[in-house]
């Protein structure tokens, strides 16, 4: 005599059985098969979570936990204490104020702050989100996107003016966004807060995709056209740096 039948997962259980499955399953067919679930099921489950930053897609439509689900294990802290040596020199080199943030869904997240020397302070603070669409380290963080997806986050996160200078037209964003992504490197000037001026490169996990940015701040007068081509070789070694530290292999040497 057969036992009574297993009762049908709720919602939240079929969401966690999902999340259960990430480390070893990373495609929809594959979780599908591991949980029990149709794969229109864990499609849906998986595109949610992605929108909210709980998992992320690479580069070969594999999902991975995202910035949130590791920093509810905890691993946002040993992702910080890797980068932090690299943004400890890179305010030393500079006098400026660094930041770390992660991607969080349609946003970014700071998790590390270095205060400059300067008599000034900013007004950031780790765990305060910021958008992508006017600050240095959201603008790198999209320029490394597909514009496709690029244009699904603007249009479920219509940017904002958050200062005169703010673009807000996706199309002149996207422009922008080619010429940020050409160079390697973006500038916030005054973009996200009134006369204060942030530099921003990628940090790239180990297919290259962005999964944050650091960036150098300072009031406008105190980050001038000269002061910046200074600052950006320091700024994209510690990113280029933090990347290789978090998985991106490094070039091959022509040796």
């Amino acid at each position: 005599m057969s036992g009574p039948a297993r009762p049908r997962p709720g919602a939240v259980a079929k969401v966690m059985l999902v999340l259960e499955a990430l480390p070893s399953c990373r495609g929809v067919s594959e979780i599908g098969r591991s949980t029990g679930l149709s794969t229109s099921t864990v499609h849906r489950i998986l595109r949610e979570l992605a929108e909210l930053g709980w998992v992320r897609v690479d580069s070969e439509h594999r999902y991975l936990p995202g910035v949130r689900l590791l920093s509810l294990a905890g691993q946002s802290a040993a992702i910080t204490q890797i980068v932090r040596p690299l943004l400890h020199r890179l305010c030393s080199e500079t006098g400026h104020t660094v930041h770390f943030a992660l991607r969080s869904g349609d946003e970014a997240v700071y998790v590390d702050k270095l205060e400059g020397d300067r008599v000034y302070a900013m007004r950031s603070r780790v765990g305060l989100s910021i958008p992508l669409h006017c600050t240095a380290i959201g603008k790198v963080i999209l320029a490394r996107l597909p514009r496709s997806e690029v244009r699904e986050i603007l249009s479920r996160k219509p940017p904002i003016a958050m200062t005169a200078r703010t673009i807000t037209d996706p199309d002149l964003l996207i422009a922008h966004l080619a010429e940020v992504a050409e160079r390697g490197y973006a500038v916030d000037d005054a973009e996200n807060e009134e006369h204060t001026r942030c530099l921003g490169a990628p940090v790239l996990d180990h297919h290259g995709v962005p999964i944050g940015g650091i960036s150098v701040s300072a009031l406008t007068f105190d980050l001038d056209r000269a002061k910046v081509r200074a600052t950006v070789p320091p700024l994209m070694a510690a990113a280029r740096e933090a990347s290789h530290a978090l998985g991106l292999p490094r070039p091959l040497s022509r040796d």
